[in-house]
């Protein structure tokens, strides 16, 4: 007999994702065709389409696809949720596909060099063959591969046992688990998991929904306030809801919400079909569609007009949600009884009087609405600390920030100078060379980045005490990663719903190792 510690302590995290997803039959026939990055675990089977509408229509038709493209962006995000699995010629382990689809629980290969892709031709050659759109291929997210043909495939199963084993884990760890989460889906998957609330609702992708996006970009084609809070007005209900259904989902659990972030031309149509529907909605030419994505054009725009930038020039945008946020926290408190304390995060702040610009937005809409409404819940304002500026400066956040939320992805992305999505290709031959140890975007850099973190988390709390820190990038489900974040103090991890097991028990291995106890963040 061993003590339930040992128990812990002798299971590997990661092999619970043999637990969580469908895996390939080891005594099956493998072809591999191509082999990238391991993006997201699990394996699928299923026809290959490129296009992420083809990926919807052929999935209501009852046909098992896998999505193959150049690279992902939040307009596929429909094809994405039709797909068994996901393949991308581009991208690292934080792209955009990795990242949507370790939330999603599908099973993703990236950064596939060898694949070449002709969307006019709907084909994609690799290792010298030539495979068509409804040709069957099967993926193996765990490995990296993608596999000629069907392959026999072994289900998960959950038993009492795995369950057993996560409430030891429970009883032992310090941190908690939280889920990045958007969806009602992923809010119950998460729960279902045991995640203790949401560290990371990404309120971006709630935007492209077909009766959305047509009010989203009617905002952004919009020359005057005027216009762009009329746009915003139609936005609002949809906004509540989402919220009001999170809220419900997580029971009293903390939700912490970041408004939005991306730059606005990722929410502008392309194509000449989608351009002429949005003009003839926003009752302009065509021409002024192609003008506003010629404006809104950036060299570099995950280091451009994004975050709180945004929600400095265009504050309408940011008091939208904010409102929204209160009303559903309004209602669900009510309704429900229970506390609803929503975390409202700042995205992209480097400097204290971005934070103070808009946390006075987002107290102006709390007062409004609690009036309106005769009736008042708590809330929170605070940051992602996502540059390096903000670290060194968050002694100074702190006197605004009532909490910090490391987003590991792009801090690390700052500190390395470094793009997570075009990084692929060197990484490996930097790993091979003894350059770098780990692919710093899978595993966090400690020495760096943690120093960072570090340095934020003193400062911040010599400023404030009883500064709430929690990390929400995709380093939340590393087991190495959240071995770190015990050390360095940190309350909470937020990481992908199917995630979560691996970061309960990881957590509660970083506990037993660095002498910690049971106890609550």
């Amino acid at each position: 007999m061993i003590s339930q510690e040992e128990a812990i302590s002798r299971v590997e995290p990661s092999a619970l994702d043999q637990l969580l997803h469908p895996t390939l039959d080891p005594k099956a026939n493998r072809t591999v065709v191509a082999a990238g990055l391991p993006a997201s675990p699990g394996a699928a089977t299923g026809k290959i389409v490129f296009d992420a509408d083809e990926a919807e229509r052929m999935s209501q038709l009852g046909d098992a696809v896998i999505l193959v493209r150049e690279e992902t962006s939040p307009e596929d995000i429909h094809g994405m949720h039709a797909a068994r699995g996901i393949v991308t010629a581009r991208g690292g382990m934080t792209s955009h596909a990795a990242v949507v689809a370790r939330g999603m629980g599908r099973p993703c290969v990236c950064g596939i060099n060898e694949l070449s892709i002709d969307d006019k031709a709907g084909t994609f050659t690799a290792r010298g063959r030539v495979f068509k759109a409804g040709d069957v291929i099967t993926i193996d997210g765990s490995k990296g591969e993608v596999l000629d043909g069907a392959v026999a495939m072994i289900e998960p199963e959950l038993t009492g046992d795995f369950q057993t084993l996560m409430a030891w884990a429970d009883k032992v760890r310090r941190l908690k688990v939280r889920a990045n989460a958007e969806t009602p889906l992923d809010a119950k998957t998460a729960r279902g998991f045991g995640a203790e609330g949401i560290g990371l609702c990404r309120t971006e992708h709630m935007f492209f929904d077909p009766k959305r996006i047509i009010a989203m970009r009617e905002m952004i084609l919009a020359d005057k306030e005027t216009g762009r809070r009329a746009a915003l007005a139609k936005l609002l209900p949809f906004q509540r809801q989402d919220f009001i259904d999170l809220f419900e989902i997580m029971q009293g659990l903390p939700v912490t919400i970041r408004l939005l972030d991306p730059p606005l031309h990722e929410f502008l149509p392309q194509s000449e079909e989608d351009i002429a529907e949005v003009a003839k909605a926003a009752g302009v030419e065509p021409s002024v569609v192609k003008a506003r994505n010629a404006a809104l054009h950036e060299s570099n725009p995950m280091l451009g007009h994004r975050g709180c930038r945004l929600g400095i020039t265009y504050p309408e945008i940011y008091e939208m949600q904010a409102r929204a946020i209160f009303e559903a926290a309004v209602h669900v408190s009510r309704e429900t009884g229970r506390t609803v304390v929503p975390e409202i995060m700042i995205p992209l702040v480097g400097a204290k009087k971005e934070l103070d610009l808009m946390k006075t937005a987002v107290d102006g809409q709390a007062v409004a609405v609690f009036a309106e409404q005769n009736y008042s819940v708590k809330y929170m304002v605070g940051t992602m600390i996502e540059l390096p500026r903000a670290a060194l400066l968050a002694g100074e956040i702190a006197e605004t920030g009532e909490f910090f939320s490391f987003g590991t992805n792009d801090l690390t992305q700052t500190t390395f100078g470094m793009s997570r999505d075009d990084s692929g290709p060197f990484i490996e031959v930097y790993r091979q060379k003894g350059i770098y140890e780990h692919d710093p975007f899978a595993s966090l850099d400690q020495a760096g980045v943690g120093e960072l973190i570090r340095i934020a988390g003193e400062r911040g709390r010599a400023t404030r005490p009883g500064l709430k820190l929690g990390i929400c990038g995709e380093h939340g489900g590393d087991p190495a990663s959240i071995a770190f974040c015990q050390t360095a103090g940190l309350d909470y991890v937020s990481c992908s719903p199917y995630r979560v097991p691996i970061a309960r028990l990881a957590a509660a291995q970083a506990a037993l190792g660095s002498g910690g106890s049971s106890g609550t963040a």
